[in-house]
């Protein structure tokens, strides 16, 4: 049976949630979007373990009767039904206790959030580019599988086709836990269009997750930020106009500098620029933080290192690899259609046992 300190864990999730739903027909927050948002993505994240608890409840229930018939039943055939049924509820309730301590495993505070991905040609010039521009196409259609909703942030096209950098924003109910592990260096290995020989070429384009983290969330003082305002320029997206609308931002206690151009208007880009900002502030505290704890960086999956080579696509093999689990499928078609479930799984499934061994 069920240890106590589990179901008391169990018991206060069940009570947050009746929590939640009280608070969400409160006219303070009813007339909060923010709030409602917010209270909504909470809620969202505990069904599964309250899905998995009140199965367990169930069984739990239906053993009990089981137990008790075995006890005062003398029928003989009757007590070997009974007898069958409390081996099969006390299976079930074994198999119920084992996936929730999974679903107890202390998730990512920062799971829930909305993810801003940001995706750079890298290495191999114009083919860089379009392999930018075929992620961006992969993660926006495993967005629509998972029923997200994605905005373009900013977007520079690149003259051969993709981009030289194409930023967006995924939303919908815990995004960045599904997209974090995507930071890093894709290695794609094929024939360019213009290769003329049959060559294979490798080249590269850059992945950086980020946590759309709310104002509050993020302490920034507005004195520590420099804002300028300047003409768009370059090829950028289709709607850069010759108004000094393109927005600059330096945070200076860290350095961090971001610029918007592609908005419809100068408060467009600046919003914008201060959602990057709020972000890739948020992240460095993180990364300090996690330094100072000496954890993540000793992950094995690990995410946020541009540098690192996380994962090869070969064109010719129809092959894709991530070298951090070292899982390979032989269906690259597929997952440039946006089937990235199994490396996702997988790779949520080893942040798991990582946490487990740290006995968090």
């Amino acid at each position: 049976m069920m240890e106590s300190t589990m179901r008391t864990r169990l018991e206060t999730i069940k009570n947050r949630d009746l929590e939640i739903t009280d608070l969400m027909m409160t006219p303070e927050v009813l007339g909060d979007r923010k709030q409602m948002a917010k209270l909504g993505k909470e809620q969202s994240s505990l069904q599964q373990v309250l899905t998995s608890y009140n199965s367990y409840l169930e069984a739990e229930d239906f053993y009990k009767q089981a137990s008790e018939l075995l006890e005062i039943e003398e029928d003989a055939e009757m007590k070997e039904m009974a007898q069958m049924e409390v081996q099969e509820y006390k299976e079930k309730l074994e198999t119920l206790i084992e996936e929730l301590r999974v679903l107890l495993i202390p998730r990512d505070p920062s799971d829930s959030y909305d993810a801003i991905v940001e995706i750079r040609g890298a290495a191999g010039g114009d083919e860089g580019n379009i392999f930018a521009g075929d992620l961006y196409r992969m993660y926006t259609r495993y967005a629509e599988s998972l029923g997200y909703k994605y905005e373009i942030i900013e977007a520079q096209d690149a003259e051969a086709g993709g981009y030289t950098l194409i930023s967006f924003v995924v939303k919908g109910a815990e995004p960045y836990r599904h997209f974090k592990f995507e930071s890093g260096a894709h290695r794609v290995q094929r024939v360019p269009k213009t290769e003329t020989q049959g060559r294979i070429h490798t080249s590269t384009a850059t992945v950086l997750v980020l946590a759309d983290v709310e104002e509050e969330e993020v302490d920034i003082d507005p004195n520590d930020l420099e804002i300028d305002t300047m003409r768009s320029s370059g090829a950028g997206g289709q709607h850069v106009n010759k108004t000094d609308s393109a927005v600059r931002i330096v945070h200076k206690p860290t350095g961090i500098a971001v610029k918007c151009q592609d908005g419809r208007s100068q408060h467009d880009n600046k919003d914008k620029a201060m959602r990057l900002i709020r972000a890739r502030v948020f992240e460095e505290y993180q990364r300090k933080a996690d330094e100072e704890r000496n954890q993540s960086r000793q992950s094995k999956i690990g995410r946020g290192d541009r540098s690192e080579k996380i994962r090869t696509y070969n064109y010719p093999q129809n092959r894709v690899s991530d070298h951090r689990i070292g899982l390979t499928l032989q269906k690259l078609d597929m997952v440039m259609e946006g089937r990235l479930g199994e490396f996702i799984d997988a790779l949520l499934e080893e942040e798991q046992k990582e946490i487990l061994e740290r006995g968090v």
